[in-house]
């Protein structure tokens, strides 16, 4: 079972800038899509980036589009989320997400769904 492990969250002024980390356990990482995911309170949890298996594709909700910034390091097992000009709109619990179904497939959202981190808390103050 991977059990992903978020870390980089934080509080930040409107603006400002914070990085997630998600180191990932298992041998297979290399060969799948992972991604961000974000939840508000009372709100369901909403696409934010995904990456294919060898960084060459990236997809992003049009409200990060710019801002945001998706990789991955295959020899760490870990992908990262760079967040700069921060909007307290983006205030959220952050998932760490992966796929284990689809090896070397597409960063489809709807495939990275297979296993989940505990989340990293991103707060940005107006």
């Amino acid at each position: 079972q991977v059990q992903p492990v978020e870390s980089g969250g934080g509080l930040v002024q409107a603006g400002g800038s914070l990085r997630l980390s998600c180191a990932a356990s298992g041998r297979t990482f290399s060969r799948y899509a992972m991604g961000w995911f974000r939840q508000y309170p009372g709100k369901e949890r909403e696409f934010v980036a995904t990456i294919n298996w060898n960084g060459e594709i990236t997809y992003y909700a049009d409200s990060v589009k710019g801002r945001f910034t998706i990789s991955r390091d295959n020899a760490k097992n870990t992908v990262y989320q760079q967040m700069n000009s921060l909007k307290p709109e983006d205030t959220g619990l952050y998932y760490c997400a992966g796929d284990q179904e689809n090896p070397l497939g597409s960063p489809d959202p709807a495939y990275v769904d297979d296993y989940w981190g505990q989340g990293a808390q991103v707060t940005v103050t107006s």
